[in-house]
């Protein structure tokens, strides 16, 4: 039996611990977009040192579990021209949407935000669109 599920569930658990620890530490949401937007349009200076403290345990972090986790199956494409394309149409995407999957999604859902929500479900639609456009119809990932 496959222990895919198993792994999803612990890091989405993960992932809602990190988010509760982080909006009790600093009173704010823990998105990984408006973190990183702070730091690159110099809004969040003030508060870099968590902002570099959080984007280096993201970096950091699956290098430590590498050794544990020797080979990974993301079925992802090999085509680096999709995957860069994709990179920057979620970034700017993001930044239209005022935030990303674990600000609106996690944060702002687990708080019951009509606009977290409202913008989960959009996104979560515009993915689905996206790939049934590219892998369906064009036939690219």
């Amino acid at each position: 039996m496959e222990q895919d599920w198993i792994m999803g569930l612990i890091g989405g658990l993960l992932i809602g611990l990190a988010g509760a620890v982080y909006l009790l530490a600093n009173g704010r949401i823990m998105g990984a977009s408006g973190i990183i937007g702070g730091l690159v349009d110099g809004s969040g200076w003030s508060t870099a040192k968590e902002r570099i403290a959080f984007l280096g345990g993201l970096i950091l972090f699956p290098a430590v579990l590498l050794p544990i986790y020797t080979e990974v199956d993301t079925h992802l494409t090999n085509n680096l021209w999709v995957i860069a394309a994709a990179g920057i149409l979620v970034g700017v995407g993001t930044r239209f949407a005022n935030g990303c999957t674990s600000g609106h999604g996690v944060c702002g859902i687990s708080r019951l935000s009509l606009r977290g929500i409202v913008a989960t479900v959009m996104y979560i639609l515009a993915g689905g669109l996206t790939v049934v456009f590219f892998r369906h119809m064009l036939g690219v990932i």
